[in-house]
């Protein structure tokens, strides 16, 4: 797995905070912790007027990371194409398993996630709630590449749109 986590931040850098998703690092501020002024990185989220602080001392904690940037899209493409996950057929193991991946956002897994569950799809198509992880786990993605000013996030964008809409058994009947 590649690594995505760094705990340093400057203002500017992209980042992803779950529940908020896409965020930008706008600085740093004190703030009263305890009768102690703390050092905190101030985090906003463009898409809402959510505002996010997060410990200086140990952003760990709070399960940020970096955003993906340009030099992690060949390895997104090749996972999203050709990755593999062995996920349990029966469905209470399968389900714990993928909700842990869409809750730890690692973009890595959850392309793996995304392309095994195509594969599925395909084959015979999803059951409801397989499906709605499915989507879920594209949209996650297509949130984190889709502001990205590059030709590659342009493409990856364009191939989570046509996975999105593709039919159960629509490659197969292709092939």
């Amino acid at each position: 797995m590649t690594p995505l986590k760094q705990t340093a931040f400057l203002p500017g850098d992209r980042v992803v905070l779950s529940p908020y998703g896409i965020g930008v690092v706008c600085g740093t501020c004190e703030r009263p912790l305890g009768g102690q002024a703390q050092t905190y990185y101030q985090i906003e989220f463009p898409s809402t007027v959510s505002r996010a602080y997060i410990p200086v001392a140990d952003p760990d904690c709070t399960g940020i990371r970096r955003a993906l940037n340009a030099a992690d899209l060949p390895e997104l493409l090749d996972r999203l194409t050709r990755g593999s996950l062995n996920l349990p057929r029966q469905w209470s193991a399968r389900h714990r398993l993928v909700t842990e991946i869409l809750a730890c956002g690692n973009p890595f897994e959850l392309a793996d996630l995304a392309c095994e569950l195509r594969r599925w799809n395909v084959q015979r198509g999803l059951p409801d709630l397989d499906r709605q992880a499915f989507r879920r786990a594209l949209k996650l993605l297509e949130q984190e590449i889709s502001d990205l000013p590059d030709q590659l996030a342009a493409q990856l964008c364009g191939l989570l749109q046509e996975v999105w809409n593709e039919p159960p058994n629509a490659a197969a009947s292709a092939v």
